[in-house]
């Protein structure tokens, strides 16, 4: 994930933040006001201005009852905050601030922030934050049944098996194992790998190769049924990646 995508993601734990704690969680920070702490996100280079930092906050109001309204576009942010709600939901305004100062650390050390001592738990949450894999199959989880093809589809999570698919979709009286990759932003590329490949290879039509993309915004789903026939695959070492 490049600088600006990460500073973006910052930005999402900002303004969840901000509707969700209001007051407690910029006294984490110790500035007496909002536009106070606005303006410090600006200045450490985070957001390009202050009301960038308020329409953050705005995106994210609707979601929680704070009193405000919040942004018209109501349903734009609904992801991310499932998304971090499944992070970090139960976390303390304290709790949440340190791990946006941890953030904010990792992309510049030199912000002049007392980052809090966290658990192991914790610290494995903020990889998966960083990750687009999770945040890919939590979306694909919401909203699979707004594809066609598993359209009255019956999901079965096959994570844990770590069996070269992440889910097992039930319809049309055919069963679909489903890869799920993601992308923070529009376009890039992911990887297939190994035991994917070979799973993909043997269930040919009966294999799907889900891509969510542009996950730091709105998202976008693409599918490919029987990918290593309609994705053009290059090896690199033990795995194989696609450009989308």
């Amino acid at each position: 994930m490049n600088i600006e995508a990460k500073k973006s993601e910052v930005m999402n734990l900002i303004g969840y933040g901000l509707a969700k704690y209001d007051k407690d969680f910029v006294n984490e920070f110790k500035f007496p006001s909002k536009s106070a702490f606005a303006k410090f996100v600006v200045d450490i280079g985070m957001a390009r201005t202050v009301k960038a930092v308020l329409n953050r906050m705005d995106s994210f109001d609707p979601y929680f009852d704070n009193g405000r309204r919040g942004w018209h576009q109501r349903t734009q942010r609904m992801h991310i905050k499932l998304f971090i709600d499944s992070l970090f939901g139960h976390e303390t305004a304290k709790g949440f601030a340190n791990i946006v100062k941890m953030y904010m650390r990792e992309i510049d050390d030199s912000i002049p922030i007392q980052v809090d001592a966290v658990s192991p738990v914790t610290q494995s949450r903020f990889k998966q934050l960083q990750e687009t894999g999770k945040e890919a199959e939590l979306y694909f989880m919401n909203n699979y049944n707004n594809i066609d093809l598993f359209s009255e589809g019956v999901l079965e999570d096959a994570r844990l098996l770590g069996d070269g698919y992440d889910f097992q979709i039930y319809c049309h009286n055919r069963f679909y194992l489903v890869e799920i990759k993601g992308l923070k932003e529009r376009r890039g590329s992911i990887r297939m790998t190994q035991n994917e490949f070979e799973k993909a290879n043997d269930y040919k039509s009966d294999y799907v190769l889900v891509v969510v993309s542009n996950l730091l915004n709105n998202p976008h789903i693409r599918y490919f049924q029987n990918p290593l026939s309609s994705v053009h695959l290059h090896p690199v070492s033990q795995d194989y990646s696609i450009v989308t």
